[in-house]
């Protein structure tokens, strides 16, 4: 299979009046971010970046779900704790940079709900439009990990320290409408007119010439300082004894054996392996 017959089974990619759509197309499995997942949004963004007919990007789900975000248990894998603390950091760093890196201006189509990595890429892009029934998670609080996506520095910004707080430590899950009202998205709009409206928007912004931008003033070398520092906090986090048991737990809880068993044994041999870090 080729590459591309390999990334159409996880995104629709589509263009119109120098507009891409990328779509993520896995509406069964909630548009969860796998490995396979993110090389083939990933790999759309690094053609669009190079084609001269692509002015401005959209990026959407399909279903229900915008993304469940990051899927766990289909990213992490055994491997020398020293060496999972490194590839952690630098597969984190390097998914949000992906989003900080595309140099035309980037529209997320929120068509569900969003969780985790999904919310706080978004807000790393030129605008956020949501269908009414969406809803934004950061269930970083939950999982006992630290904030990620800039959002540690961005969220207090953007919608105030009150509310960022809710969100990323209090598990506040925002409607479309609160999303609206606290400043976290732009426009709301049926789930209907979506994707139309976003087109709209998209090429308004072509025709006004509209370039990369970033949310609160923030230039691109402030966030990815940002971004550096949370992907070390969370590969830290990501081996710490309370994260690894949960994880256990949860995937128990979903019928998820192998994955759990391999949390579980990572928790119960910590006092072992953290000394090989």
């Amino acid at each position: 299979m080729s590459q591309a017959q390999s990334r159409e089974k996880y995104v629709v990619v589509t263009k119109k009046n120098g507009v891409l759509t990328c779509r993520m197309n896995r509406p069964k499995k909630l548009n969860g971010w796998t490995l396979e997942m993110m090389e083939s949004f990933v790999g759309t963004f690094e053609d669009a970046a190079k084609d001269d007919d692509v002015k401005a990007l959209i990026f959407t789900g399909t279903g229900r779900y915008f993304s469940a975000g990051v899927n766990l248990a289909g990213t992490f894998s055994l491997k020398h704790p020293r060496e999972l603390h490194r590839w952690i950091k630098e597969h984190n760093q390097h998914l949000f940079e992906v989003f900080l890196n595309f140099p035309k201006p980037v529209l997320v189509a929120v068509n569900g709900a969003a969780i985790g990595a999904s919310v706080t890429s978004a807000t790393l892009c030129d605008g956020i439009i949501a269908a009414e029934e969406a809803t934004f998670s950061t269930p970083f609080g939950a999982l006992y990990i630290p904030p990620e996506g800039c959002s540690s520095e961005v969220f207090p910004k953007l919608i105030g320290e009150d509310n960022a707080s809710k969100i990323l430590k209090e598990g506040w899950k925002p409607t479309a409408k609160e999303a609206l009202e606290i400043g976290l998205i732009q426009w709301v709009v049926s789930g209907d007119e979506l994707l139309d409206k976003a087109q709209e928007i998209a090429e308004g912004w072509i025709e006004e010439g509209h370039t990369r931008s970033y949310p609160c003033d923030f230039s691109l070398d402030e966030l990815k300082k940002i971004n550096a520092r949370e992907s070390e906090e969370l590969a830290t986090a990501f081996l710490s004894p309370p994260f690894l048991s949960n994880q256990a737990r949860f995937l128990w809880s979903k019928k998820k054996r192998i994955p759990s068993i391999m949390f579980k044994t990572l928790s119960a041999l910590h006092p072992l392996w953290s000394r090989l870090m």
